[in-house]
């Protein structure tokens, strides 16, 4: 269809003449032409019909068959490209974008103007055979109007124009521009512009004698005599309906025009009293021309002479009329959006008429606004015209290249930077009034212009880089704000509305990377106490102040919450970044922002019952500002250091009920005291009726129109938003215990079909542990929920903490092991592995966690099953397990290592140093030698002999079994010790939390892999911890050790969150957005945090996520290197999975893969010199927060 044939274009003038008719007399009933005009440009807005329209509904079609293929490559080469689905604003932007660069689009576009004029033509034809046949009926009326009515809707400037008018022949065009001569008489020429305005302006610019008609024109133009206005006419009609490429001569006659009128009839400013009456006919002349192709030198008249000689009169220059015309400068923010206008405009500006920017920065001041056409008035427009010009003038990067420009008054050019300050100084000197709603006045204010253009420039990055992200801007911004420190009153008009300005900017400022570096690094202010100091530092010094009122000046002023909210906003974008809570945590502002939230909470809970038709005793202001605060403390749970300022402050039972979905409330359940907070609020009851909703009820009246199709994954997309919801709730041990611990099942000998799960117990007890026939009727979806549940099982199961609560609470692995068993053919009466089992979904998942939990070891020291089936005969070629030990083809054999020459080098190394010499150097000297060794990417050592120990564990303690029989006894002896060393350094605490009652309720993966590497000698091992307790890398290293430990500050020892979270994963989550962005990008997205799998390896020793050389690796790294290097090791780590975590981001199970996953690849050694490079850059930081927590440790 890239061709129109005949029949076509008889068929789209049948559609259009119909289209017409339509609108015909919504036209007509237009009071002028520009009505009629905007009429027909906004109809797809208006008409509610509009897609209906026969002719709408052919061009639509004929778009979707020329462009239809295009726009389906376009999308496919997109998500091809960048691994994603099209579906945001940007990327359907960007298919649009090489839609319309495309050979098809403009051979489309050419086709269709070609056939849609051709089709005009026929319609005007048309027109003039019926007007002709008119004329020969009355040939005494030589100016016989069209009882028809034409509308232009293809040319090429897109305008619907619609006026009544004759046509005339060329020869009578050349009749009348002849007439239009300047020298004939009046009466002619006002006779010959008449006749001139009948004709449509097409053929007036179509014909030979174009050139002496825009001549005399041009002439007429210039003419004072009022009667000859209608002129005006003629270029009115022309504007709106000729081409583009006939325009410009249009453009140029008035312009030119209004440059002979301002050149040759001087016009006085209004000085004094006087003032600019619009109806005077010269100005109603002036006011009422177009001016659009040469304004830039219009505007620039008389600019350079007006400002050389400032003592001179001052003269009225067209820049004041258009300000008249258009305050808010629409007609350049109309020029700046398009590219091509735009790029004329910004070339001109730069080669011909700088001094057009000259004289906008020159403009004055803001001046005071009147009702009149005084002087005041017409320099408060022009400013106005003037900073809307600017503002849209420093958006682009053309703009702001104009800059610096001087000026005659200025000794130093202005810079962008200078303009910015002057703007602020501006909204200084003339805030916006503290009224109520705004008026068009207010929205001509100053300060509401100011404020507009620094969101906008906000809002661009390129642009706030180089106009806001200043020193001297900051500077300017903050001044205020200092002075108030120092006990002085700044010199402000409206104290309220400028610091709720200079707050609005610089939150928005704090909101990218680049402003929020220059508001925390940069020392370049003078505080109140004269030293110089960041801006971060003074906004949080003046918060302080706002919440604590030790403003003297402000008991006086009486600064209302909404100030010392908008500051506490300020400050929230800061705390809720890593850098930003680093800069601001000396300050305590969680407390403070706590007190002043208790205050005024206590306030609201002592009013007393509302009695009807009586005032509210507490306004809705005060709500407002007690829902602030605690919204203000929710936010630092951004940061795993943030939730423990959170925690302290005693809030986080009522923040959490304003938690949603996301990065925060997954962050917050992490810890014990966040999932409990999480219960209370019913924020898990309502995942929970979500998911169970999802997976077992539905509307019946859908389920009739339209049944639900069979499930082809083994997790419907329906459910797995609330799936991940639930990894993430679950998956940290601490959530386990505190959801499940010490609950049993319900286990009811009846279910009630419309009974929903509520909590986790209930979807234990329902989708998991599925132990009766009644349990299993009970289900609409069996086979969909119990695997669902088997799937949510397998997550939780690889936190090796969590699997061990299941396991000693519920007997996990008999009731797998009974389900395999019962699974089968013909069952024998010996149950073996000869038996035939039923292969399906719920087999073969249970057979994958059977493996999961029935062995240990990193990803060459063990074989999971997988879960889907294969092609073929046996499509299921794995031993099915329904017994323990397992078969011995999931376990790896692992080859022997011999000892090599640097082992002896460091042996050597370590028996030929004394104890008594063995100092910092010798520290250094032992770094030295480990770093050779590593770098030989081998350690065998002790480890290596005893790699088949861990291959054995099973469900109850089979790692225990060691060469002696007497291992298990003297494993669960070190534990027992160990138990007894902690208990005795914790600190007691009340409360009704699991993780207080009864010790760490957690195993001891430390102390077990030490009683690993002391071959299971027990007195080795526990002389090495006890030897080493001390020691601050062994304090990271032994998660049991400070866990609610004598030696922590208080304040943490009893917040029941873990050193390990709020101090190593808060610097892992850190430092992975500065070193990897995209990553912690990713993360963010699938709503699970680094610090959450980053606890699980650390928690566990990284047991089945590394090989058992790696982790002895991992050991003796961080007690060699520094407890540092335990962050070093989860970002290197981290940064080894990149593409596993980019890939898995847009699969949307991230957070499944990382638990269920080992760590495949990964070698220390690979990665020492990138933990060296980040401990050169970080260790400074990371090392001194450790060394705060444990002050007493070396």
């Amino acid at each position: 269809m890239s061709q129109f044939s005949s029949e076509d274009e008889a068929e789209l003038q049948s559609l259009l003449r119909e289209l017409l008719k339509s609108v015909k007399d919504r036209i007509s009933g237009a009071p002028s032409v520009e009505c009629a005009e905007e009429i027909l440009l906004h109809l797809e807005e208006t008409d509610k019909n509009f897609h209906n329209y026969e002719f709408v509904k052919y061009l639509r079609e004929y778009v979707e068959s020329c462009l239809g293929a295009v726009i389906e490559e376009e999308t496919e080469n997109l998500t091809r490209g960048d691994g994603h689905a099209v579906g945001s604003g940007q990327d359907t932007h960007a298919v649009t974008k090489r839609t319309r660069e495309s050979t098809q689009y403009k051979q489309m576009m050419q086709n269709l103007k070609q056939t849609m004029m051709v089709v005009v033509e026929s319609l005007i034809n048309k027109f003039e055979e019926d007007q002709l046949k008119k004329e020969e009926m009355d040939r005494k009326s030589q100016h016989e109007q069209s009882s028809s009515h034409y509308t232009d809707n293809c040319s090429d400037s897109d305008s619907s124009f619609n006026q009544s008018y004759a046509f005339i022949k060329h020869e009578q065009l050349q009749v009348i521009a002849e007439k239009l001569d300047p020298g004939r008489p009046r009466e002619v020429r006002l006779e010959a512009l008449q006749s001139l305005c009948y004709a449509p302006p097409s053929d007036g610019l179509s014909c030979e004698s174009w050139t002496g008609l825009r001549r005399n024109l041009s002439a007429a133009l210039t003419d004072p005599d009022p009667e000859l206005s209608v002129r005006d006419k003629f270029f009115a009609k022309t504007f709106s309906s000729s081409p583009l490429n006939v325009t410009k001569d249009v453009y140029s006659s008035i312009a030119k025009s209004l440059e002979a009128h301002f050149l040759y009839h001087k016009l006085s400013f209004p000085s004094g009293s006087t003032s600019i009456d619009a109806n005077r006919p010269d100005m109603a002349h002036l006011l009422k021309q177009e001016i659009i192709e040469n304004t830039l030198s219009l505007l620039t008249l008389h600019s350079e002479q007006a400002m050389s000689s400032p003592g001179s009169e001052k003269s009225l220059e067209p820049i004041h009329l258009i300000s008249l015309l258009d305050i808010k400068a629409t007609w350049f923010k109309k020029w700046m959006h398009g590219y091509y206008s735009r790029t004329v405009v910004l070339r001109l500006l730069e080669r011909k008429y700088k001094s057009l920017v000259i004289v906008l920065v020159f403009c004055p001041s803001g001046p005071a606004r009147r009702t009149l056409y005084t002087s005041k008035e017409l320099e408060f427009v022009y400013f106005v015209h003037s900073l809307c010009v600017l503002g849209r003038l420093v958006m682009y990067t053309n703009g702001r290249k104009l800059f610096p420009i001087k000026v005659k008054k200025r000794r130093d050019p202005v810079t962008l930077t200078d303009l910015v300050v002057i703007l602020i100084n501006i909204m200084y000197q003339h805030p916006k009034p503290s009224c109520g709603e705004t008026t068009h006045a207010d929205s001509l204010s100053p300060t509401n212009l100011v404020m507009e253009v620094l969101r906008t420039l906000c809002d661009r990055t390129e642009c706030a880089v180089e106009c806001l992200y200043q020193i001297p801007v900051i500077e300017t911004l903050l001044a205020p704000v200092i002075t108030l420190l120092k006990g002085k009153l700044p010199k402000l008009n409206s104290l309220e509305s400028a610091l709720t300005h200079i707050a609005d900017t610089l939150a928005r400022i704090a909101t990218t990377e680049r402003g929020l570096s220059l508001l925390l690094y940069d020392r370049s202010l003078v505080s109140a106490e004269g030293e110089c100091i960041s801006a971060a530092h003074v906004v949080v010094q003046f918060t302080q102040r706002l919440l604590a009122k030790e403003l003297h000046l402000f008991s006086e002023l009486e600064i209302p919450p909404a100030v010392s909210g908008a500051f506490i906003f300020v400050c929230r974008q800061m705390y809720n970044t890593y850098e930003g809570l680093q800069v601001l945590w000396p300050y305590s502002l969680h407390e403070c922002i706590a007190k002043a939230w208790r205050k005024t909470s206590s306030v609201s809970e002592r009013v007393p019952t509302p009695v009807p038709g009586a005032p509210p005793v507490i306004t809705s202001q005060e709500v407002a500002w007690e829902e602030m605060l605690l919204d203000n403390l929710l936010n630092f749970a951004a940061t795993p250091k943030g939730l423990l300022l959170l925690q302290q402050t005693g809030a986080i039972n009522y923040s959490c009920e304003k938690f949603g979905y996301g990065v925060m409330v997954t962050q917050v359940a992490t810890t014990a005291p966040g999932i409990a907070a999480l219960q209370s609020s019913g924020f898990v009851q309502t995942i929970v009726v979500e998911l169970w909703s999802a997976l077992e009820c539905g509307r019946e009246d859908v389920r009739v129109v339209h049944p639900k199709s069979t499930p082809m994954d083994p997790i419907d997309r329906s459910c797995l938003k609330s799936f991940l919801s639930l990894v993430n709730l679950l998956s940290s041990p601490h959530a386990v215990w505190e959801l499940l611990g010490h609950r049993a099942l319900p286990n009811k000998m009846e279910y009630n079909l419309r009974e929903m799960a509520t909590s986790v117990l209930d979807l234990m007890d329902r989708l998991i542990i599925i132990n009766s026939d009644t349990k299993i009727h009970s289900l609409f979806n069996y086979e969909q929920s119990h695997t669902f549940g088997l799937r949510l099982l397998s997550v939780l199961c690889c936190n090796l903490d969590s699997f061990l609560l299941l396991e000693s609470q519920y007997n996990l692995s008999e009731l797998l092991l009974q389900g395999q068993r019962d699974n089968v053919t013909e069952p024998s009466a010996r149950h073996t592995n000869s038996d035939e089992f039923i292969i399906d979904g719920l087999s073969v998942e249970r057979n994958h966690i059977l493996v999961r939990i029935g062995t240990v070891g990193g990803p060459s020291e063990r074989r999971l099953p997988p879960r889907a089936l294969q092609k073929g005969n046996d499509p299921y070629p794995w031993p099915i397990v329904s017994t323990y030990p397992l078969p011995k083809y999931y376990i790896l054999d692992v080859p022997k290592t011999l000892r090599t020459k640097q082992e002896s080098e460091i042996s050597a190394f370590l028996a030929s140093s004394k104890e008594t010499e063995r100092d910092a150097s010798w520290m250094d000297d032992c770094r030295r030698q480990f770093c050779k060794i590593m770098a030989t990417n081998t350690l065998t050592g002790c480890g290596m002999t005893h790699i088949q120990l861990c291959l054995k564990f099973t469900a109850r303690w089979p790692f225990l079994k060691l060469l002696r029989e007497d291992s298990e006894q003297d494993l669960c002896l070190l534990l027992k010790q160990c138990q007894e060393f902690i208990a005795q350094q914790q600190v007691n605490v009340t409360s009704e939390l699991s993780c207080f009652q009864g010790g760490y309720p957690g195993h001891d993966w430390f102390a077990s892999t030490v009683f690993l590497l002391m071959h299971g000698d027990v007195g080795r091992s526990l002389s090495l911890l006890l030897r080493f307790s001390r020691l601050l890398p062994f304090a990271f290293l032994w998660p049991p050790r400070l866990d609610s430990s004598v030696h922590l500050p208080i304040e943490i020892a009893q917040s029941c969150i873990h050193p390990i979270y709020s101090c190593t994963a808060h610097y892992v989550e850190m430092l992975l957005k500065a070193e990897v962005p995209l990553f912690f990008s990713a993360f963010r997205m699938s709503g699970f945090t680094p610090s959450q799998i980053c606890i699980q390896w650390l928690g566990q020793c990284f047991w089945n996520y590394l090989d058992w050389p790696e982790i002895c690796h991992y050991v003796a790294t961080c007690v060699i290197m520094g407890p540092d290097y335990q962050v070093y090791m989860c970002i290197s780590a981290l940064r080894h999975l990149q593409q596993d975590i980019l890939q898995h981001t847009q699969t949307q199970d991230l957070q499944v893969i990382l638990k269920e996953e080992p760590i495949h690849g990964f070698r220390v050694s690979n990665y020492l010199e990138y933990m060296e490079g980040l401990e050169r850059n970080y260790r400074s930081m990371v090392l001194s927060d450790m060394r705060s927590i444990l002050p007493r440790s070396s």
